[in-house]
């Protein structure tokens, strides 16, 4: 049983439920001086302890997805190997069906691809899930490209969060059924290249090329293997946390090829910490191009939309916020969300994640 299952959750919490009920039945047993009576209320109340405290943390990674897999709890992973060519492109790994009514025709539920996507100029290869609307396999689109939206995890997240977590493909779906965006195919990766090192998508001077990845490569490698349109029009990017700094930075830097993006509970520069290293090698103009408050200050002012989200009450980032949105000059647009209260956790993602995606296919289009 895996760990986000849901009878691992039942099972923890009828352990919680007979360790509880086990130490209120034979307290008045043990409450005697002798040391095998004080060893078992030590270890009832271990028991109980250990239980009820194992039960909360699975229904926390449940909701939230902090882990999805007993091997990433431990650091290990388990994702089965794959022989990859070390061409450039997209291998399909597996399919997979959306969870929606008559999923199990890609016509009607659209289809959800793990594939591998190797870089040309980075030479990175990454995992990732490519979600396919149902348009995508109808004879009145066969002649049509789609846009595409590079979606990316906060670290250390995993795509599989995109889809069971945040529920991109299901929102995407619901919301092209209502009428209210565009279909899109969904790209969705973590954007840690080389675990478990966090690279900030940058390029590291000596080290993985991960800005160079998800700005030149991905969009290359994806588009040769899927209907998708070329150029800015065609290209947006939505991330969470680091995600969202990656999804900013992508169109900050690179409007040629991302025509909007839209950063979830972003920040603006990127993070050095034990989880980092030395991004950048003691270079103070790589550190000042991953400050995208320096860059719109001093760089020519991209062409490209930028949507951004905080709250009032629960985000670290209201004041970054507030400046960078005071920042962005023309021919850059900007857009913002902000809530009244909310935390930096997918509950509040799952409410950004609608609007956001409604925005975003407002600003690209297809053929």
């Amino acid at each position: 049983m895996g760990l986000t299952s849901h009878k691992v959750l039942a099972l923890a919490a009828a352990l919680a439920v007979v360790f509880f009920t086990l130490t209120v039945w034979l307290w008045p047993r043990l409450a005697r001086r002798s040391i095998r009576a004080i060893a078992g209320r030590i270890g009832l109340l271990l028991a109980t302890q250990l239980t009820v405290f194992l039960t909360v943390g699975l229904m926390a990674n449940n909701s939230f997805l902090f882990y999805a897999s007993w091997a990433d709890l431990i650091g290990r992973e388990q994702t089965p190997g794959v022989v990859v060519d070390h061409a450039a492109g997209v291998r399909v790994v597996a399919e997979r069906q959306v969870d929606v009514p008559g999923g199990a025709r890609p016509a009607v539920g659209g289809r959800i691809q793990q594939v591998v996507i190797q870089g040309r100029t980075s030479k990175i290869a990454s995992s990732a899930y490519v979600y396919l609307p149902p348009e995508y396999f109808q004879k009145a689109y066969a002649e049509r490209t789609f846009p595409a939206a590079v979606v990316l995890t906060g670290y250390p997240g995993t795509a599989e969060n995109l889809i069971h977590g945040l529920r991109f493909p299901k929102t995407a779906y619901d919301l092209v059924k209502a009428g209210r965006m565009r279909p899109m195919v969904l790209v969705m990766l973590r954007p840690t290249v080389a675990p478990p090192r966090d690279t900030e998508c940058v390029n590291i001077p000596g080290g993985p090329q991960t800005e160079t990845f998800f700005a030149d490569d991905v969009p290359g490698a994806v588009r040769a293997a899927y209907r998708i349109g070329p150029g800015p029009r065609n290209w947006g990017s939505i991330g969470d946390s680091t995600g969202g700094y990656c999804a900013l930075k992508l169109a900050v830097h690179h409007p040629d090829m991302y025509g909007a993006a839209a950063g979830l509970s972003a920040y603006y520069r990127a993070a050095e910490d034990p989880t980092t290293g030395d991004l950048f090698r003691g270079s103070a103009r790589e550190k000042q191009r991953a400050d995208l408050l320096w860059t719109l200050a001093h760089g020519p002012a991209p062409r490209t939309s930028l949507l951004v989200t905080t709250s009032r009450h629960g985000e670290k980032n209201y004041r970054g916020t507030r400046r960078f949105l005071a920042m962005v000059r023309a021919p850059a647009r900007v857009s913002s969300i902000t809530l009244e209260s909310g935390g930096h956790n997918f509950n509040t993602w799952r409410r950004e994640i609608p609007p956001s995606l409604v925005w975003l296919s407002g600003r690209l289009n297809g053929r």
